[in-house]
């Protein structure tokens, strides 16, 4: 597969790092965003900006998707007059949004009936992870076409091939879970520190090093101290992945306690107006559990 002209798809807080980098590497990448400024604001990268999605897709051997969530994507990429209408046969789309397995299963088979290859590649790491091309990449799709993206792909980060299409949106559910509970658990911590007298800074100073380290409790231990909460993850979606996992698992069979429990405190924090905030916003949420239950003991 030979890659010279890129679609990309939403440049949001992630997607405008990741096309900056693809347009710094010499890619020929045509970009449109819902917000046209976001789209704009790579013009100076040297990234085309394009009116339509499709226009965008036109032409291209490579497009990729970087949306808010399943259903965006679907209709973005596949309603009328839509990307995948303007994509030639032949050419590859990478969904690298965080959507629900069996969406990106079911994208998977309408593309193949199109001729288009088909990935789903979700990622971690954050904004920083995208700015820095540092992000945890779960390709899910044909072991040739994966490898073909390599190209592309490496400049966002470390690529694993984790299965057929779906099985990157598996692994994307997975991650989301254990950083949304590290998040809720990193709070608690901090919440305990801080009621108990301790200076919270300072036991996060302690803890650096030991097995309670993580990047969560790194980045977003200190984004709880500072009250630093502008979004590099938003709330919002932080929700919209534990409500797809626990839907999945119920599907499965499993029950997931300690998830259902992180789902339940994420949706308080999003229905308390928090939505837009970053995920380690959390901690607000567990302090106003606080106050109210101590409230509710006078």
């Amino acid at each position: 597969m030979s890659v010279t002209r890129v679609g990309f798809i939403g440049t949001g807080i992630m997607g405008g790092h990741m096309a900056r980098r693809l347009a710094q590497a010499g890619f020929a990448v045509s970009a449109w965003n819902r917000s046209p400024g976001k789209a704009e604001a790579l013009e100076r990268f040297g990234v085309a900006v394009a009116a339509e999605a499709a226009e965008a897709a036109r032409h291209a051997d490579v497009v990729i998707a970087m949306l808010s969530s399943g259903q965006v994507c679907d209709d973005v990429l596949f309603g009328a007059n839509a990307v995948a209408g303007a994509m030639s046969p032949g050419s590859t789309l990478v969904v690298m949004s965080s959507i629900p397995v069996e969406t990106a299963r079911r994208q998977a088979e309408l593309a193949a009936s199109k001729g288009i290859r088909y990935v789903d590649a979700p990622v971690s790491g954050g904004e920083k992870g995208a700015d820095e091309g540092t992000l945890a990449v779960m390709a899910g799709g044909e072991a040739a076409t994966i490898e073909a993206l390599a190209p592309i792909l490496g400049l966002f980060g470390r690529v694993t091939h984790v299965g057929p299409a779906g099985a990157g949106s598996l692994a994307k559910l997975a991650n989301q879970l254990i950083v949304a509970s590290n998040i809720c658990a990193v709070a608690e911590a901090l919440l305990l520190a801080e009621r108990g007298g301790a200076d919270p800074a300072q036991v996060r100073e302690a803890l650096l090093g030991g097995f309670a380290d993580s990047t969560v409790f790194r980045q977003h231990g200190l984004r709880m101290i500072e009250a630093d909460f502008v979004p590099g993850g938003p709330a919002k979606y932080q929700v919209k992945d534990t409500g797809t996992a626990l839907a999945l698992a119920e599907s499965l069979g499993l029950t997931l306690p300690v998830a259902t429990e992180v789902d339940r405190i994420f949706r308080g924090l999003v229905d308390n107006g928090g939505g837009d905030l970053d995920h380690s916003a959390a901690i607000l949420e567990l302090r106003r559990m606080s106050v109210k239950r101590r409230a509710g003991k006078r």
